[in-house]
């Protein structure tokens, strides 16, 4: 079993075969734990949940990633990591 940081999920996506149907990548990526600010889950699973059928990049699929994140993926909402 795997688990890579959400800001560095591009190494892994970047091994697979494209182009790639989601059910391919999502079996692939089973079992890899993508860790974000606030949680984990497993990324074969949040491909699953894509609405796009086939990836013709990692920069396809990594985009695509980004509309199915859990809110807390990334933070609380309307969270700077400037000074307040």
């Amino acid at each position: 079993m795997q688990s890579v940081k959400l800001g560095r999920v591009e190494t892994v996506l970047e091994d697979l075969p494209y182009p790639i149907s989601r059910s391919d990548a999502g079996n692939r990526l089973a079992g890899t734990t993508l860790l974000f600010a606030d949680g984990e889950a497993d990324l074969g699973g949040l491909v699953a949940e894509m609405g796009v059928e086939r990836f013709e990049s990692a920069g396809d699929l990594e985009a695509e990633l980004h509309t199915v994140l859990p809110r807390e993926a990334v933070g609380e909402p309307y969270q700077s990591e400037g000074e307040g």
